[in-house]
């Protein structure tokens, strides 16, 4: 049974923020990274319990996983939550960014 995947408001500014950040050094590349990372988060419909715990997991009291898309230095980390049925994709995040605080 497939998962159904819930982006949510601060996800999508996240990655509406990385997407103009990128599109000022090449409008194709910042093509090409968004719908990358959209395939890579449809992924999580099957499986997500694959991906492991983040490092946000040991602060908050859920259990955050990660899925690493890109290459170099060009990483992000999709932080998620898995409910039930539902996978809520929380941030995307640089992987050279902090780990979030409570």
């Amino acid at each position: 049974m497939p998962f159904r995947v819930v982006v949510t408001v601060s996800a999508k500014a996240d990655i509406q923020e990385a997407y103009l950040w990128i599109a000022d050094q090449s409008r194709d590349a910042a093509e090409q990274w968004l719908e990358g990372l959209i395939q890579e988060i449809d992924i999580l419909k099957t499986a997500p319990a694959r991906c492991p715990l983040a490092p946000e997991s040991d602060v908050f009291d859920k259990p955050i996983r990660q899925l690493l898309y890109g290459k170099r230095r060009g990483v992000y980390r999709i932080l998620f939550l898995i409910q039930a049925d539902e996978v809520l994709v929380l941030h995307v995040r640089h992987a050279a960014r902090d780990v979030l605080q409570a």
